[in-house]
């Protein structure tokens, strides 16, 4: 699974965010804004994507980071085992800084973390990289823009760490910079930035210098900093840094006068990239990964070497012959515990699997975390158990040697606890796994590799689709992971679509009046680019394909799941009765056209491109381009029909040096009005409408009254309220947005690096007749409660408790109490309202969320302050009846 991760959508950002104004057209005047309190959270994958770096912190016991390529950073809670997202805060203009290219946490003041951001060094990313610095964990940032770009999703992104503190002075740091910009450095505790002008190399490796993109043919620059903490005292600059640059002939730099200057380290190995480059203070050793290659993806040979610091002497202590590589070497670390203990990873060893390796005596002699007993059968040195997140074996039954679970692909990092010996992280292109129990690897035993990923969603979403009824809650499209169908948002779905599997979903749809009829079409190197279902995406089947199709494109599905309209890559737009054995071209419309289909009508469809809205009433065989003008002229459009009412069609998208926006249309298409107060627009989506109003409930990704920001109305479009805040923005959310036709007020919205995100409100004047009041009856029958620290800092922290109905009759109100064990107290409180007294808390249902269906959850969440310890309440009742806690 590779993750290329470019996107149609940075084009088209990069194609003009920031200049011009939209023409003036036919307006519809409209309301003033306003705000609501949201509580969001993710549907549940776990994981889904590259997780190039982790990094423990070297002073405090359970503190620990991750990066992801372009999913932001998490924090690890060690309460309950799940990692806080850190970097939700990034907005749709700064989009880049949610691709992170390393991490630095601060041994001296472990309440200071550091991140460098940027996604791309070439114009798909339209801001420069920066420096985000913390001193609450991550809680809160701020932010120095560099004059240079960083890839967070470029080649070379699991090299590292680029960013490092000094141990001894905390206030000193480096960063190492792509595209030939330097070693720089901080004297300020990150404030500020200069370049290490006496650096003699800036790199030179391209992974493609032919590439015109500039992806490929970027110079990789420079790649790691290490600091020998052995070298100084507390409060003065370590003298000894060692530097990893992007050279095969020069990789490793040395500088023994705390930056000052700086020499080649002397009798280096030449013709690899040193990946990592690892010291051992206390044995006085530096160990260095190297790959022919800069990754994640490609890499053939490799080796693995230690330099003594002291004596300066080179030993190849490669675990395999370099001739026997077919991969390069990566993930590397020591156990600080015992550190003559060291393990490398074969990170683009794709087939059968990676491969992890063991030493125990500072890399003399290696064990492997599988081999072969005779040929294809191997013999683990580790069980893997998935089961938290079953879709990790991609459904594959594969021949041996393969075995499903992998062990991992694209393993660049690789981390032991530096406070314990057992536990180990490492992330692979889909996930992050750990074990608990490492050390039974020397003594014979077999040590289990579990997801270690929970919190971590790190997929990037291309559509989503909520039917009106069935089991599926929740449909997505997905990049690289296909997509899933979620029955429970709280709980990680089994498998991603399947039958066909493609690699990424690009458009989905389902019947409007016969939600059973699914229909999704993706990329897939050999087999069908199209799938059904009828029984409302559980199962699936492949359909066949027009000729010339190359990619999945847009689809539409009749209103009754009678026909279907595709717009695949490829070929033009295409149309079918039944479930696609045959195709026929549609007429009157272009290749690569944008389709959607009438949600009452079952024979009109839609279609648009560049500019021109088209309409077909014969099923898709006949398109006719509407009079409608005024219309964004780029591809950039996203448009929708309301379920209920034929011909109403809303239309977001545009650009700003073009005409951006939202428009309505009554008429099927016929004619558009703009609406005057919505300034940019990108997405548009439905959901249930709010207590005595007429209309569906309005969903969009836009700008609106100068303010970016997710936002709804359930008044047409007069008004409108912004439901998410400057702490939850999430980069860009451009692809996708619906509301829920079941739950008033619940939001799904797609996210580019951290999953599917969706919404509920605390507006309890919305979706009546969803609860009674704060004071109903109290419930009778079984409850469990699912009670989690979702983040914690000093002094502080967040909580979410989820109350589930195990009985069999529904609850018509509910009040829900427990006690803190150590002295907590509430701050804020949502979803619910709430009392306290001492130790005790009650939380009651508000009049939206009263009632509870037997087998169903409601979820509140609170923030509150402690000191001492945070422990978890060990009950929690119901009225009298004691609830079990999961």
């Amino acid at each position: 699974m590779r993750r290329t991760r470019i996107l149609t959508a940075v084009l088209a950002l990069a194609a003009g965010l920031l200049v011009g104004t939209p023409p003036a057209v036919a307006t519809t005047q409209r309301g003033v804004l306003a705000a609501d309190t949201y509580t969001w959270s993710n549907a549940r994958i776990d994981g889904g994507g590259f997780v190039p770096g982790i990094v423990f912190n070297r002073s405090e016991k359970n503190l620990a980071y991750a990066r992801t390529d372009i999913g932001g950073a998490y924090r690890w809670s060690e309460s309950t085992r799940t990692w806080t997202p850190l970097l939700d805060s990034v907005g749709w203009n700064e989009w880049g800084h949610t691709g992170v290219v390393s991490l630095a946490s601060d041994s001296v003041d472990p309440d200071k973390v550091y991140a460098a951001v940027g996604t791309y060094t070439n114009s798909w990313d339209p801001t420069d990289g920066a420096v985000l610095r913390s001193s609450d964990r991550g809680a809160s940032w701020q932010k120095t823009d560099l004059p240079f770009k960083l890839g967070g999703n470029m080649p070379g992104r699991g090299m590292g760490e680029r960013l490092a503190i000094d141990p001894n002075k905390d206030s000193v740091l480096y960063l190492g910079a792509p595209s030939g910009k330097g070693l720089w450095r901080s004297a300020d505790s990150g404030v500020t930035w200069s370049q290490v002008t006496s650096f003699p190399n800036v790199g030179n490796y391209v992974q493609d210098a032919t590439d015109t993109t500039g992806y490929t043919s970027d110079n990789q620059g420079i790649v790691w900093v290490t600091f020998d903490e052995s070298t100084g005292t507390s409060g003065s600059a370590t003298k000894t840094i060692y530097v990893g640059v992007a050279d095969k002939d020069n990789a490793v730099y040395r500088s023994t006068d705390a930056g000052a200057t700086w020499t080649r380290l002397a009798g280096q190995p030449t013709g690899y990239l040193a990946h990592k480059g690892v010291l051992d203070a206390k044995n006085g050793c530096l160990y260095l990964a190297y790959s022919d290659k800069g990754g994640p993806y490609d890499g053939g040979k490799g080796q693995l070497w230690r330099y003594a610091t002291a004596t300066g002497t080179w030993t190849n202590i490669s675990p395999v012959a370099e001739a026997d590589t077919y991969y390069g070497f990566s993930g590397l670390t020591v156990d600080r515990q015992h550190p003559g203990t060291v393990m490398a990873t074969a990170y683009s060893s794709w087939w059968p699997d990676t491969q992890i390796f063991r030493s125990t005596d500072s890399g003399a002699t290696w064990t492997k975390a599988w081999d072969y007993t005779s040929y294809p059968n191997r013999s683990n040195r580790y069980t893997i158990d998935v089961s938290s997140s079953p879709w990790l074996t991609f459904g594959a039954n594969p021949s041996l040697p393969e075995q499903s679970p992998k062990l991992g692909w694209m393993t660049e990092a690789l981390e032991i606890d530096p406070f314990d010996s057992d536990r180990m992280m490492y992330g692979t292109g889909a996930t992050l796994y750990g074990t608990a129990d490492l050390t039974k690897w020397d003594s014979g035993g077999q040590f289990t590799v579990k997801p270690m990923v929970q919190g971590l969603e790190e997929t990037s979403v291309n559509d989503l689709a909520a039917p009106p009824s069935g089991g599926a809650q929740l449909f997505s499209a997905l990049g690289d992971i296909g997509g899933f169908r979620h029955t429970d948002l709280t709980k990680v779905p089994s498998m991603m679509y399947t039958s066909p599997t493609f690699s990424t979903t690009t458009s989905l749809d389902f019947a409007e009046s016969n939600p059973n009829i699914v229909v999704r079409v993706g990329n897939l190197d050999s087999g069908p680019h199209i799938a059904f279902s009828t029984d409302n995406g559980a199962d699936w089947f492949g359909g066949t394909d027009p000729s010339g199709v190359s990619g999945g494109g847009t689809v539409a599905a009749a209103a009754d799941g009678s026909r279907f309209v595709w717009s695949p890559t490829g070929t033009g737009v295409q149309y079918t009765t039944g479930f696609g054995s045959s195709w026929s071209a549609s007429s009157g419309i272009p290749s690569g056209a944008v389709v959607e289909s009438d949600r009452v009508d079952p024979k009109t469809f839609y279609g648009f491109k560049s500019g021109k809205f088209y309409v077909s009433t014969d099923g898709g065989a006949t398109f006719s381009a509407s009079a409608a003008t005024g219309l964004p002229s780029g591809d950039s459009v996203r448009f929708k029909a309301l379920p209920g009412t034929k011909g109403d069609v809303w239309l977001a998208g545009g650009s700003t040096d073009g005409a951006y926006g939202l428009w309505h249309s009554t008429d099927g298409g016929a004619t558009f009005a703009k609406l005057s107060d919505v300034d940019q627009a990108d997405t548009v989506g439905f959901g249930k409408a709010a207590t005595g109003a007429s209309y569906q409930t309005l969903y969009t990704s836009a700008k609106i009254g100068g303010v970016r920001g997710i936002f709804r109305s359930t008044d047409e479009g007069a008004s409108w309220t912004r439901i998410n805040d400057d702490a939850h923005q999430w980069g860009w959310t451009g692809a996708a947005i619906t509301g829920d036709p079941r739950v008033y007020g619940r939001v799904y919205v797609s996210t580019n690096g951290r999953g599917v995100v969706y919404g509920d409100t605390s507006d309890s004047s919305g979706g009546g007749g969803d609860g009674g009041g704060g004071t109903g009856p109290t419930p009778s029958g079984a409850c469990t409660v699912t009670y989690r620290i979702s983040n914690q800092w000093t002094g502080g922290f967040q909580a979410d408790v989820q109350l589930t109905n195990t009985g069999s009759t529904a609850w018509s109100g509910w009040s829900l109490g427990w006690s803190f064990p150590n002295g907590q107290t509430v701050g804020q409180l949502w979803n619910a309202d709430w009392t306290q007294s001492g130790a005790a808390v009650t939380a009651r249902n508000v009049s939206w969320n009263g009632t509870v269906a037997a087998g169903s959850s409601v979820s509140f969440g609170f923030t509150g302050t402690w000191s001492g310890a945070n422990d978890r309440p060990s009950s929690f009742a119901l009225g009298d009846q004691t609830c079990t806690v999961a």
